[in-house]
């Protein structure tokens, strides 16, 4: 919803995590890493069992609910799940639940979805990446990990 005036332009990189994706033992994580004006924060959530698809749609949920103010958003994902659904109106046949967090998100951003491919040398998305790896795999969110990463970006703008 445009709400008649300046709205800041924010990208968010999201990725998500899921180790035995499928399996009862599985360990997810969603990552998302915030640019403004180039300069990047990154964000993450263990989130146990859960999906590699829902462990995509969380991520995309955690970089919007971290925005202050409603803004103009590029999100870049490596889930042609996540950016067909919301896009291209694919039906949402599973995860509801995780869909309704997204949802609530969305709420007063302009959102351009945008698909692009994992593991090809896009430096946020790497970086977004393995950091969801990495929380996976340790259980828990390393506050200054995701600092280091961010700032390892530098300032690259991305349109």
């Amino acid at each position: 919803m445009h709400l008649g005036f300046f709205m800041k332009n924010v990208v968010i990189v999201c990725d998500g995590s899921s180790l035995g994706n499928g399996k009862d033992s599985a360990r997810a994580a969603a990552v998302a890493v915030l640019g403004f004006n180039g300069i990047w924060k990154a964000f993450g959530e263990y989130l146990g069992r859960a999906t590699n698809q829902q462990a995509e749609i969380a991520a995309a949920a955690l970089g919007l609910e971290r925005l202050k103010e409603p803004c103009d958003v590029l999100i870049l994902s490596d889930s042609r799940y996540v950016v067909e659904t919301m896009s291209s109106g694919w039906k949402r046949r599973a995860n509801q639940n995780w869909w309704s967090r997204l949802d609530a998100a969305l709420d007063t951003h302009r959102i351009e979805w945008r698909w692009i491919k994992g593991h090809s040398g896009h430096i946020v998305q790497e970086i977004a990446d393995r950091a969801a790896r990495k929380i996976a795999e340790t259980g828990k969110v390393d506050k200054r990990l995701l600092e280091e990463v961010a700032a390892g970006i530098g300032t690259v703008e991305i349109s």
